[in-house]
């Protein structure tokens, strides 16, 4: 009789394990709640059969379904695959093998979309207050979102005009530019968050999550100035066991929708997002003459393979050369 993966994950559970071994890899959380639910997505498809039952005939198979049934990206079909092959190797103990015969969704060649120097200035025309500030921070120094809500205050230097991005993609730390002319609006938010921090810790709150487990070797940094949010939200969160009430930083769906609606009214025919302003930011930098190996710093890209995509959307047609019928 074959084990059912609904009895076997009892003692201990097979997703508490797939969670211990990302959290001791330092896998993000959105990664671990990504890996998780291709886990299940893979158990179910197969009728709750236990992974251990399994090799790579199944796992070619839901890839197949996920390819010509479920007509995914390919960068889905290899996000499902990466979470299996950690599964297997990691959890499991088992080395998967050949997986030739899997169907492999076609991965397309997308040029992102890039905004006018005019176009952003439209969009950031409908965005005030700290909206408009990390909007601003979004395109000036080439924050992905969440890179920008996880900033804390320590990682501004208004004397050397630089933002330290602590674990960003690929958890790794980089430092990009912080613009002159965001410097006062900066240190003025600062400023409102700085009262509103010492409200908090005069109300015995004001602590804030840290990193790893720096809260246990700095009993005190939590509540430093120096580890606080950037943007913190509006109103304290309280923890429904022991009834603390600290400041996570603000949720990344406000701003996300703060754009979508100014980009609605600025009557944008681009569909514009948070990392519009990302790619944007670079091509402009492209257009200025930047050496692309800076900007590939600046972004935090691995291979500069990555940036050169960028040069395919300057406003340059086919690298400069003019158009005949131009001439006529």
């Amino acid at each position: 009789m074959r084990a059912d993966f609904r009895t076997v994950q009892n003692s201990p559970k097979l997703l508490e394990l797939f969670r211990e071994a990302m959290r001791v890899r330092h896998y993000s959380k959105r990664t671990e709640d990504t890996y998780c639910a291709w886990v299940k997505r893979y158990v179910h498809f197969h009728n709750m059969r236990h992974p251990k039952e399994m090799g790579e005939l199944e796992i070619n198979a839901f890839l197949t379904h996920l390819a010509v049934a479920e007509k995914v990206s390919a960068s889905t079909q290899n996000q499902a695959l990466s979470a299996l092959l950690f599964l297997y190797r990691n959890v499991i103990g088992k080395e998967v093998g050949d997986l030739g015969h899997v169907i492999r969704a076609r991965k397309p060649i997308h040029l992102p979309v890039v905004l006018t120097r005019e176009e952003v200035k439209a969009l950031l025309g409908q965005l005030s207050g700290d909206k408009w500030l990390m909007a601003s921070l979004m395109y000036g120094a080439g924050l992905r979102l969440m890179e920008c809500l996880r900033l804390r205050v320590q990682d501004i230097d208004f004397s050397c005009n630089e933002i330290l991005v602590r674990d960003g993609k690929g958890a790794k730390d980089r430092i990009t530019m912080l613009p002159e002319s965001l410097k006062k609006p900066l240190g003025e938010h600062l400023k409102q968050v700085k009262s509103m921090h010492d409200k908090d810790l005069a109300d015995g709150w004001g602590r804030v999550l840290l990193p790893g487990a720096l809260d246990r070797k700095y009993p005190n940094a939590p509540a430093e100035w120096r580890w606080q949010w950037v943007f913190p939200q509006e109103h304290r969160w309280v923890n429904t066991t022991t009834r603390e009430e600290g400041r996570h930083h603000i949720d990344e769906s406000l701003i996300q929708k703060a754009v979508k609606e100014a980009a609605f009214h600025a009557q944008l025919i681009k569909r514009a997002t948070c990392h519009t302003f990302r790619h944007s930011f670079a091509t402009h930098l492209l257009e200025g003459g930047y050496d692309i190996r800076t900007i590939q710093e600046l972004m935090g890209h691995k291979d500069v393979s990555t940036t050169m995509i960028y040069t395919h959307v300057l406003n340059k047609g086919g690298h400069g050369v003019k158009s005949p019928v131009d001439g006529l």
